[in-house]
């Protein structure tokens, strides 16, 4: 993955506008939450394959972390905290946003086709 270019992001979005995609939503603390504060507790979030279409599709922020919009017919998808993207499998749109240490911490993919396991 590379740090996020905001320009081809928003092209490779705007590519999707309106298509039937497959999406897979997925954020999380972990593990790391309890291991530094054991009164911490774990949150995270597992969506896979959803399939939608959405309308408009937007990427904003500066510098270190970014978010992404997706407005469907009836409501949004919303990722926020991004810093990487690539492509993957020559059209697969893969997002994602790691801490300071590298851990993921929130992940946004896109693609024409169901996500495979």
């Amino acid at each position: 993955m590379k740090p996020i270019d905001i320009e081809n992001v928003q092209k490779t979005l705007d590519s999707l506008l309106n298509k039937q995609v497959y999406i897979h939503l997925e954020t999380t603390n972990g593990a790391y939450a309890s291991h530094v504060n054991e009164k911490a507790y774990n949150v995270g979030v597992y969506a896979r394959n959803v399939s939608t279409s959405f309308e408009q599709a937007k990427i904003v922020g500066e510098g270190k972390a970014y978010r992404v919009g997706l407005k469907l017919n009836k409501g949004w998808i919303y990722a926020e905290g991004l810093t990487d993207w690539e492509i993957y499998e020559k059209d697969k749109l893969l997002l994602a946003g790691h801490d300071a240490e590298g851990r993921l911490m929130v992940a946004l993919q896109i693609s024409e086709e169901p996500c495979s396991y």
